[in-house]
Formats: structure tokens, sequence, C-alpha cells
């Protein structure tokens, strides 16, 4: 019978180096991608098309964002809400500063 580890409440430190070599996609912020990953750690207001009519937002702060992904910090439970990218339509962010931990 397999057994199972206890979940154990360890946070993983993402550190990406983004440099000259890295893909175009996440240095020039023309594109989506770039452009996000310089509010790393702002809060903001994520709006996604699901279908072909129906609007869904998050809130959360910005954790990390891939070439095809955002990750928001939920503000309710800590959880982190991985998203989309190309579902986006819409993005506020707040203009009030950083938040810890970012």
């Amino acid at each position: 019978m397999p057994s199972f580890e206890e979940p154990q409440n360890k946070r993983e430190t993402r550190q990406v180096n983004i440099n000259q070599d890295s893909p175009e996609i996440l240095t020039n912020s023309i594109y989506t991608p770039a452009f996000l990953r310089e509010y790393i750690g702002r809060l903001m207001r994520v709006e996604f098309l699901i279908g072909t009519n129906n609007l869904v937002d998050r809130i959360g702060i910005l954790a990390d964002v891939g070439a095809s992904y955002i990750l928001l910090r939920s503000l309710e439970n800590d959880s982190l809400v991985y998203c989309d990218i190309y579902s986006i339509k819409f993005v506020t962010i707040s203009t009030t500063g950083m938040y810890r931990g970012y």
C-alpha cells in the first residue's frame, strides 16, 4: 500500500532570470507576458472571456507570469490561481503600490 506524505506548508519561490537570451515574448513589453511581468506584486483585477460572451473576473496579487499563463494570489485565502493568458481581455492594475513578499 503506498504511503502518502502529509502536505507541507512550504512555498516555492520562483526566480526566473530574464536576460538577452530569453524569448522576446518575455522581454519585449509589446507582448502581454513581458508587459505584465513589470507588475508582479501589484493588486489587479483580470477579466477573462469564457466562451463567446461570458466575462469572468478574478482579483488578486500578480505572483508570476509565464509565456502562456499568469498566477494570481487570492486575497481571500492566499491560494494561487493559475490563469490562461490567452483568455484575458481586460486587466485593471492598482496604482497604490507594491505588496509585501514580491
